[in-house]
């Protein structure tokens, strides 16, 4: 090899190497580590309990979104609940949801969720006996409500709703939302 060859064949080492380092260097500066990840997760999520002259309600749906930045956020959510009323009815409903939070301003935030749920239920009637219904329902949810610290209430209005098939008794609805 001559003087050139090996003067170019160095020169060109150099410069592959101080490239690949220096990617590696700004790929590493760039690369979220765990820590980063879960400082910016928020769980939340709702419990529920009602009872009464022969009617029980219980309800859990944790949920946990990722906050992309101080206006938005999105995450994903669990909803099961049981419901009965003696010689009335049985119902249990068993979904998942996608959450997308807005907050234009601190106080203020906008939200929408998409719930897909699968309702099982059973009526005990004295006309209808052993009446069951086993379907999926999907609710679409528009939705403001009022910020303070880690807690948002507001009221939501389910697009898609439909009084025959929903498990809720309105289209609107409030709500209280708990972040930790």
């Amino acid at each position: 090899m001559n003087n050139n060859s090996i003067s170019l064949t160095k020169s060109l080492l150099i410069t592959i190497t101080i490239c690949l380092c220096s990617t590696s260097a700004f790929s590493q500066d760039q690369r979220p580590n765990n820590q980063s990840f879960w400082r910016n997760v928020e769980f939340g999520g709702g419990l529920g309990l009602n009872f009464g002259d022969g009617f029980f309600s219980g309800a859990i749906s944790p949920n946990a979104v990722y906050r992309f930045n101080p206006y938005v956020a999105t995450g994903v959510g669990l909803n099961f609940s049981y419901s009965s009323q003696k010689n009335v009815f049985k119902s249990t409903v068993l979904g998942g949801s996608v959450i997308g939070l807005f907050n234009p301003i601190n106080d203020i935030q906008i939200s929408t969720e998409f719930e897909q749920l699968h309702v099982n239920r059973k009526f005990d009637d004295r006309f209808i006996t052993n009446l069951e219904e086993d379907y999926w329902y999907p609710a679409l949810f528009i939705g403001a409500g009022y910020t303070s610290r880690n807690v948002t209430i507001g009221i939501r209005y389910d697009v898609l709703y439909d009084k025959d098939k929903s498990i809720y008794s309105e289209a609107w609805m409030p709500f209280v939302r708990f972040r930790f």
